[in-house]
């Protein structure tokens, strides 16, 4: 779970988040609600793929990202399990 800790502990990667959960986008897309480079975008979408948060689909020339809510389901159920 460490990896994915590490990977909700920063802002940008919980907005990336915020953002996908609307409807799946490709880097250039996500980089579009940001003022940070496209590299450091790329970072944070590796990270959260190492996280298992996101999942990639290649189409075309581009690869869209999305949630994988069963991780975050697996995480809240934790949660929930440690609370009671």
């Amino acid at each position: 779970m460490n990896p994915l800790f590490k990977a909700l502990n920063d802002p940008t990667r919980r907005e990336i988040l915020e953002i996908l959960k609307d409807k799946d986008l490709n880097a250039g897309e996500i980089a579009d609600h940001f003022d940070i480079s496209k590299p450091s975008i790329s970072h944070h979408l590796d990270l959260l793929k190492r996280a298992s948060l996101i999942t990639g689909t290649k189409e075309g020339q581009f690869i869209n990202y999305s949630i994988n809510t069963t991780v975050m389901d697996d995480l809240l159920q934790w949660i929930l399990k440690l609370k009671s």
